[in-house]
């Protein structure tokens, strides 16, 4: 039997901010918000693996954070400086994770939620930290893919998988693909095979729905200028499964290994040969740690 899947949908959620969603499974399901990271739309959750998630039980609700894909631009608020980030000298970042949250947090009241399980990937598990500290009766439960305290001690990236984040993406269909497969030639999978099909099918789609340069920028300035959570996430009591690649070069594994040591009662999941990316042969392992969370939620609740 097809799941069902929906067309793109929208939602305001608040200060002007509409969200693009899709939906993927049986709306009677526990409702389950998958947060993308930094530049990236809703479709780098592969169709396959929310088909997987849903077939679990799950009612899959997948978005495009604000300055990335079908969402709404921020481009009013002009282009921030990252070096000035990095130094400390930014004093009005157009926005912080906070309101990338609080987007989340008002979509969640947009469909009609009290709370959802939450699953954030890189940037998205920045925002999800964020979701669970700053709204946590929104939360049932929490699961941080790929992803990191903010403390500038851990997850550190390589030099050549930093020059993949900061570099621009050419403007051009062709241009931007070939930097997608160059990109994940360094911080992909090297224990799973490069699907670059797959790549370039999706990322064809993303190009066509519109990539937003500035808008990584400000998200990632947003990243830099919110510091380290690490301190707020102690005082967290949902339950909670962190989730890390071992060949992670993007998000190194200490910032997996920090996130878990922060947050009481947390799950770490390691998946060897995982870098910093969703590879189809990791799947079942993700999906079967994110569905014992689930259980340790309704669990608790």
């Amino acid at each position: 039997m097809a799941i069902p899947r929906s067309g793109e949908q929208f939602a305001e959620v608040g200060g002007g901010i509409e969200l693009c969603y899709q939906t993927i499974g049986e709306p009677e399901r526990p409702p389950v918000v998958l947060i993308m990271g930094i530049g990236s739309q809703m479709l780098a959750w592969p169709d396959g693996f929310c088909d997987l998630l849903a077939a679990r039980g799950a009612f899959v609700i997948r978005l495009d954070n604000r300055d990335s894909g079908r969402s709404t631009w921020l481009d009013r608020l002009g282009v921030p400086s990252v070096t000035k980030a990095w130094r400390g000298e930014l004093d009005d970042p157009p926005y912080l994770l906070s309101d990338m949250a609080g987007d989340v947090s008002g979509l969640v009241a947009a469909l009609g939620y009290d709370a959802v399980h939450v699953v954030g990937a890189s940037l998205g598990g920045f925002v999800a930290q964020t979701l669970a500290i700053e709204h946590p009766d929104r939360v049932l439960s929490l699961a941080s893919i790929m992803s990191s305290t903010g403390s500038g001690k851990v997850g550190l990236p390589t030099q050549e998988a930093m020059e993949v984040l900061m570099t621009r993406p050419r403007p051009d269909l062709q241009g931007y693909l070939d930097g997608v497969v160059a990109a994940r030639r360094v911080i992909g999978s090297p224990g799973f095979p490069l699907e670059e099909g797959w790549l370039r099918e999706v990322f064809t789609r993303m190009h066509g729905r519109g990539i937003n340069a500035e808008g990584t920028q400000r998200q990632l300035v947003a990243s830099i200028c919110s510091g380290n959570r690490t301190e707020r996430l102690h005082d967290l009591e949902v339950p909670t499964v962190v989730i890390h690649g071992t060949e992670d070069k993007l998000i190194g594994v200490s910032g997996g290994e920090a996130t878990a040591a922060a947050i009481p009662d947390a799950e770490l999941v390691l998946i060897a040969g995982m870098g910093h990316d969703l590879p189809e042969g990791a799947w079942l392992p993700i999906t079967e740690a994110l569905v014992r969370n689930f259980e340790r939620a309704r669990s608790k609740f």
